[in-house]
């Protein structure tokens, strides 16, 4: 059964309750993530790049002038079908001269025909819209985005991370379809770690009346005096429309339980024609719930716009009472109280899914962290998706945003507005990040300047939050010198004691930290295979291991806290290796988000949670005698050492500190006992085990009421039960029931095998094309599939003119199309494309349709196997021609292709260390989803899941 984290279900709650109320107001936001169709493109060859820009007149000359895959009228039928997000780059397989930085997948420079992604969707919008503002809104788009709606080219979005939409009110086909059609291009990389590509967040659909709230147009930021709030509520309002607009502002904030907390009503406003106005006004509200780690409750402001008594517009905040503090000398204080900051640096991938994650991920590896001990996040280093933000505010996660270049350009100012002014109202964010290890300009004047004009310019639009920037290089001077709040990375090679000294008022914490290298579940070294021991030890003289950066930040007042490099591995940046390593080695926690050894460290310096924790493992097949370090991670008083029940000494534990000993190894029972106050509280043990005998499959309990998406641990057990944590089997999933598997991982960071097992789309075109004029539609030579054309003209090369008319009553065109051997189970479609009025169909001599009227949207042919050759095929089509009634008139002179369609393989993963993960998710349907795990020689295992509408 799927189990639930009461405070997500409240938020799907309100949701849905905000879903119906925009339904029945004039707001709309309705998302379009659904029946998608994909391509892949091409960067330098316009033949696969479906044309796009080679007409007379390309879409940069004239409006609505979108051709190839951006035309409205392109035939799409035979692309693959897919719901967003969607990360193209993790579909990849790996390649040695693929980009190290970006985990090997083959994309960029090297792989041109996977480096450009198309996308084409379709929508309805009624002819009740007209009247109203409609816009597209893209939450990210890797990379370099071009976007065009019914062939009008709307904007270009170079970064992959930043939020954009497009006003598409005037390009609109009311009451008719209307065609988005996307282009993105990750040849050149944005970051210097995995990106993903293609559309990995969510795209809406937004209608407005033209007198409206504009885009992120509310700033909530609240006071506390004694026990009131004063609740400051900006809102911005745009008048679209053609009129100057008489108009009055209402702004309620309610509670979590949808309470009228306080109401305040600005009348007798006027807004001049296509004006963008600030209105504010302040609630008190007295004994208010506070926003707190312990308690993250959220409140809402509801802003709505009213003429002469009629509702033009309903727009809602949430939003959190809280204060924050920054002090040069004490540190953070969340309302008045002291906390220490426990931060992790985060980049935005996870196994199996690339960057491309569902929601319900986002509250996984927020728990994850939370449960560790974290109270704080660093978007690393790059604008996050909202919903990310949504459940720290949700779960009490602090937050660093930060944005993805630093500079003072237009462009660079612009992008952080951006990012500001759509994320200042989660409560979450108690920081600005303007700019991290910019090496060519921290340590000199251009980067002093530079983080003095950005940092000023982010307080014009937010002056409640600290402004900081991280350096890595020398302090001192640069950067260092004018930044509000200096962040550190890694102190190894700093002094921080001088750095306050020197700038006593700067205030100061540890953006990066603890740099450790480490590989989940292996204790000895094993360079060959690129395998790291998970002992807490630094990389380097340049950095400090995980529990000697504790120390010193925990140990300094002035520093506020500490962000930890990092908290999940990620994809690239395989330090210290290269291929064929894939992902990183800093996390605390794997790519899966199973816990690393150093996890139990912070846990026991990080919480108050009574914490014992003991490594390694304890199967040591052949190493008897031989000497093993154990360390023991706890924040008891005291730790004792059995080893089969013989005592190997009790250790009085050091704060922020972990205990050691030298074990020679035996089979058997390796126990910790802690002890506090003198009294037994706690106990671990590792256990030698007998071989893997079970499969043991888990639901996490991350998943919420309602939701379509499960995380499955999968684990194997001995005959007695204990967990094998050695075991590498070979694992193969079976699910039934209304779900489908969407990524699979077990967190090997030099693994190369594929997380994604997906259907295989190929397309064959039809070549050599070939025409002949004859009397009608009746003539039948020519059509079989050995008949000799050699002296046929080339098709469509006379102009289709009256006069060819006159002559041509018909014709006979043929085309060659060459197929290889059909794969077992695969599907082959003929995707054919009218070339007349009317038409029959012949393939390799034989009728597959006869005297067609001409369909726009084209016919599809299901092609019996047997009708198939292995090479050279012939497509045969008579057809009266197409006639110019304009010299400018076009129509379709291409037959159309063949697809082959091999279904998706059978999912499979081998498990690391014993773990591997399965996410499931639910497509819709009420019912049981069955998976079932297999493994030669192990006993499967069948994990049932619920799923109620």
């Amino acid at each position: 059964m799927l189990k639930y984290f009461p405070i997500i279900v409240f938020f799907l709650f309100i949701n849905c309750l905000t879903t119906q109320a925009q339904v029945t107001n004039t707001r709309e936001h309705i998302s379009l993530d659904a029946n998608w169709y994909f391509a892949f493109g091409h960067p330098y060859e316009p033949q696969k790049d479906f044309y796009n820009g080679t007409s007379y007149f390309s879409y940069l000359s004239k409006t609505g002038y979108g051709d190839g895959a951006a035309a409205p009228g392109f035939d799409d039928r035979y692309w693959r079908k897919l719901n967003l997000p969607h990360d193209w780059a993790v579909e990849q397989k790996f390649d040695k001269n693929a980009s190290l930085s970006h985990g090997f997948n083959a994309v960029g420079r090297n792989f041109p025909n996977t480096s450009v992604g198309w996308y084409r969707k379709t929508i309805h919008i009624p002819t009740t819209d007209l009247g109203r503002k409609i816009s597209i809104a893209f939450d990210g788009v890797s990379r370099n985005s071009i976007v065009w709606v019914n062939g009008h080219y709307l904007g270009t979005e170079p970064s992959g991370y930043h939020s954009f939409n497009y006003d598409i009110t005037d390009y609109v086909n009311y009451g008719g379809e209307n065609v988005i059609a996307v282009r993105a291009d990750v040849t050149m990389e944005e970051g210097w770690f995995y990106e993903g590509a293609g559309i990995y967040r969510h795209v809406w659909l937004n209608k407005t009346n033209p007198l409206h709230v504009a885009t992120n147009g509310t700033f909530v930021s609240t006071l506390l005096e004694n026990d009131k709030a004063k609740i400051q509520a900006l809102v911005t309002v745009k008048n679209d429309g053609l009129k100057d607009e008489n108009f009055e502002v209402k702004q309620e904030v309610l509670n979590a339980e949808g309470k009228v907390l306080g109401t305040v009503k600005i009348e007798k406003l006027k807004i001049n024609s296509l004006e963008l106005k600030d209105f504010s006004s302040t609630i008190s509200l007295k004994n208010p719930v506070l926003w707190s780690l312990e308690n993250p409750y959220l409140h809402q402001l509801v802003t709505t716009i009213s003429q002469n008594g009629k509702l033009i517009d309903v727009y809602k905040t949430t939003f959190g009472i809280r204060t924050i503090r920054f002090d040069a000398d004490e540190g953070f204080f969340l309302n008045g109280k002291h906390i220490k900051i426990k931060g992790t640096n985060n980049h935005q991938d996870h196994a199996g899914l690339g960057v491309a994650l569902p929601d319900e991920l986002q509250y996984y590896r927020i728990g994850l962290l939370k449960a560790m001990g974290s109270n704080a996040y660093r978007c690393s280093h790059n604008p996050p998706t909202p919903e990310l933000l949504d459940a720290c505010d949700r779960l009490g996660m602090l937050v660093i945003d930060e944005t993805r270049l630093m500079g003072t350009t237009d462009l660079h100012l612009n992008d952080l507005k951006r990012l500001m002014l759509r994320d200042r109202n989660h409560p979450s964010i108690i920081s600005w990040s303007v700019g991290n290890e910019e090496w060519n300009i921290e340590g000199n004047i251009t980067g002093a300047r530079v983080a003095k004009t950005i940092q000023a310019f982010a307080k014009t639009i937010d002056t409640t939050r600290a402004i900081t920037a991280a350096v890595s290089g020398g302090i001192g001077n640069g950067i260092s010198t004018t930044i509000d709040m200096l962040g550190y990375n890694y102190i190894a090679t700093k002094n921080t004691d001088e750095q306050h000294q020197k700038f006593p008022q700067q205030l100061s914490w540890g953006t990066e930290e603890g740099s450790t290298v480490a590989t989940r579940g292996i204790y000895v070294d094993d360079l060959e295979k690129h395998y790291l021991a998970a002992y807490d030890k630094k990389q380097n003289d340049n950095f400090l291991s995980l529990e000697n950066g504790w120390k010193h930040y925990a140990s300094r007042a002035y520093l506020a806290g500490m962000f930890i490099w990092t908290g999940f591995d990620y994809r690239g940046e395989p330090t210290p290796f290269g291929w064929p390593s894939v992902v990183s080695y800093f996390g605390m926690l794997d790519l899966c988000g199973f816990p690393k050894d150093n996890n139990w460290y912070l846990k026991s310096w990080w919480t108050d949670e009574p914490t014992l924790h003991i490594l390694p493992h304890w199967n040591w097949k052949g190493k008897e005698g031989k000497t093993f370090d154990v360390w023991v991670y706890s924040n008891c008083d005291e730790v004792e050492l059995f080893l089969n029940s013989k005592s190997l000494g009790k250790k009085t534990m050091e704060k922020n500190g972990h205990l050691e000993w030298k074990v020679n190894y035996a089979p058997g029972n390796l126990k910790a006992v802690g002890f506090k106050n003198g009294k037994k509280t706690l106990t671990d043990a590792v256990n030698t085990t007998e071989q893997a005998a079970v499969i043991v499959a888990k639901q996490d309990k991350i998943l919420v009421e309602n939701s379509k998406v499960a995380v499955v641990t999968i684990s194997v057990a001995d005959k007695k039960g204990l967990n094998v944590p050695t075991a590498n089997n070979n694992l193969s999933f079976e699910l039934s029931g209304p779900g489908k598997i969407i990524g699979v991982g077990n967190g090997d960071p030099t693994s190369l095998a594929p997380e994604k097992f997906l259907e295989k789309i190929e397309t064959f075109p039809i070549h050599s094309l070939k025409e002949k004029i004859v009397d009608n539609m009746a003539v039948v030579d020519g059509i079989a599939a050995n008949y000799n054309d050699q002296q046929w003209k080339p098709a469509f090369k006379d102009e289709r003119n009256a006069s060819f008319a006159e002559r041509a009553k018909a014709l006979i065109y043929r085309g060659t199309v060459d197929l290889p051997e059909i794969p077992k189970g695969a599907k082959v479609t003929f995707f054919y494309k009218c070339v007349g009025p009317q038409q029959s169909i012949y393939m390799n001599g034989v009728k597959l349709a006869g005297n067609l009227a001409q369909n726009k949207k084209g016919y599809e042919y299901i092609i019996d196997e047997k009708l198939i050759k292995v090479g050279k095929n012939t497509v045969a089509v008579i057809a009266t021609p197409f006639v110019k009634q304009n010299s400018w008139d076009s129509f379709n002179t291409d037959l159309g292709l063949f697809q082959i369609y091999t279904p998706a393989p059978q999912w499979k993963r081998n498990l690391f260390n014993g773990l591997a993960q399965v996410i499931v998710e639910a497509t819709g349907e009420e019912g049981e989803i069955k998976l079932q795990t297999n493994s030669a020689g192990l006993k499967s295992s069948t994990l049932l899941l619920q799923i109620k509408k």
